[in-house]
């Protein structure tokens, strides 16, 4: 009889644990996942995929809007929230769908509840059952992190947002992170009063600082409100069901929907590390090895959980190269240099490698090229907002240390550009390319 259950148990069946589970279950191995919540994990049901299909649903506001100026007549133009809402929670739906189907096609059991760790080699079901296996994958991702303040139970997150009954006249949002602008945009696209509250004068903490001030001023203009340096101390409920937000010692600010995204932690809370001897660190992550190994020899964790990347795509990377080294042939690590990263705000962010402020610091002389523009697609409109992007180059080597773009379709174009910074190209291959004309990326290779 087999010693354990299982080869594998995953608990967490977001995108890191499932791809851990279907490559392991590939290499022959006996696997079961666990997920209290919905599978699919947290990019999938509540974060990056429906909030990017509500940032394509709030375009069409900028689109119709400009449409009349390239000769189209757009009348009794109108705006209706449940239908973007249950359009986007249908296609959320069927990706849980297709990830539950992925699972059974690779023969892996999934449990829908919650599962604790109870030993080296043991889980707990909510249900009371104890499962053994030889390894154990920990993949439960981050949870929003609510500060402490009087009525904040009035206040909903990123996990909430995309259920909400209609559309807010005003909404608070306090924090100043990829989520909160994200959704500063989408809501102020669609014709919210949006007001960001933050504990600082910094929005988008570790970009670059040019692409930052950019967003702010664009941003603004659109009108979008900041209050800076007075994090909400109180939030009251009226009676008509608004509520009253304190921020700091400014004067108080009415609000249909109060949404914090102030950061997300680690989703470790009374997981039971402790009865494998692992302990977490101070923001409640799991220390691994550069193999995702723990402190525990038969468990491993991936993804937001631990005290790496929190992207998506690094922890399907992390997960898949678990699976290989674990169940395959040969160890495979992760390899975290030039990850690229965007934030959809409107307009959106995209970056690669390093910043000019820590380019400076590692190699001192470096060199900046920028091409500040007006891009063509908003030449009709009544906006006069310009792009940037900037190629951050180690002076001494001529090689791109970083690129960093705000402007429409950022992000589609710096996927093609993270490889070129990837593969350690230089100045000189840019500039020896042709433009693509006419086009935004173009700007790429162009600057002198």
């Amino acid at each position: 009889m087999a010693e354990y259950d299982y080869d594998l148990f995953v608990i967490g069946a977001g995108s890191g644990g499932v791809r851990a589970a279907r490559i392991a279950a590939s290499h022959g191995a006996k696997v079961a996942v666990a997920e209290e919540h919905r599978i699919g994990g947290t990019c999938v049901i509540r974060g990056c995929v429906p909030k990017k299909l509500l940032v394509y649903g709030s375009h069409f506001a900028e689109e119709l809007q400009d449409a009349s100026h390239y000769g189209w007549t757009v009348e009794g133009m109108s705006f209706d929230w449940p239908t973007l809402r249950d359009t986007v929670l249908r296609d959320v739906d069927r990706l849980e769908a297709a990830y539950t189907s992925t699972l059974d096609n690779h023969d892996v059991e999934h449990f829908h509840e919650r599962a604790t760790i109870a030993g080296p080699h043991s889980v707990k079901l909510a249900s009371g059952r104890e499962i053994s296996a030889e390894y154990i994958l920990i993949a439960t991702g981050a949870w929003p992190a609510l500060p402490q303040f009087d009525g904040v139970e009035h206040c909903i997150t990123s996990n909430e947002v995309f259920h909400l009954a209609e559309l807010p006249r005003r909404v608070v949002i306090q924090g100043a992170g990829y989520i909160a602008m994200e959704f500063a945009g989408i809501f102020n696209a669609l014709g919210s009063h949006v007001t960001v509250v933050n504990r600082s004068d910094v929005i988008l903490r570790g970009y670059d600082e040019a692409l930052r001030d950019r967003l702010l001023q664009i941003t603004m203009g659109r009108g979008i409100e900041y209050k800076f340096h007075c994090p909400i101390t109180k939030v009251e409920k009226q009676e008509d069901g608004s509520f009253l937000v304190h921020p700091g010692k400014l004067d108080p600010c009415p609000a249909d929907v109060v949404l914090i995204a102030t950061g997300r932690s680690p989703n470790t809370s009374g997981l039971g590390l402790e009865s494998a001897g692992i302990a977490t660190g101070p923001a409640g992550e799991i220390p691994v090895d550069e193999y995702s190994k723990t402190a525990c020899e038969s468990i491993y964790a991936v993804g937001d959980v631990t005290d790496r990347m929190a992207l998506t795509p690094v922890a399907i990377r992390e997960g898949h190269a678990f699976a290989d080294t674990v169940f395959g042939e040969g160890s495979r690590k992760v390899d975290y240099d030039c990850v690229p990263s965007a934030v959809f705000s409107q307009p959106p962010i995209a970056a690669v490698g390093l910043t000019e402020g820590q380019a400076r610091n590692r190699y001192g002389n470096i060199r900046i090229y920028s091409s500040d523009f007006r891009p063509m697609k908003n030449l009709f409109a009544q906006r006069h907002e310009r792009g940037l992007y900037k190629l951050v180059v180690d002076a001494g080597t001529d090689r791109i240390l970083g690129i960093h773009m705000i402007g429409p379709e950022s992000p589609e174009i710096l996927q093609g550009a993270a490889i070129a910074v990837r593969a350690g190209l230089t100045k000189a291959d840019f500039d020896a390319t042709v433009a693509l004309h006419p086009s935004m990326a173009e700007e790429l290779v162009l600057m002198r």
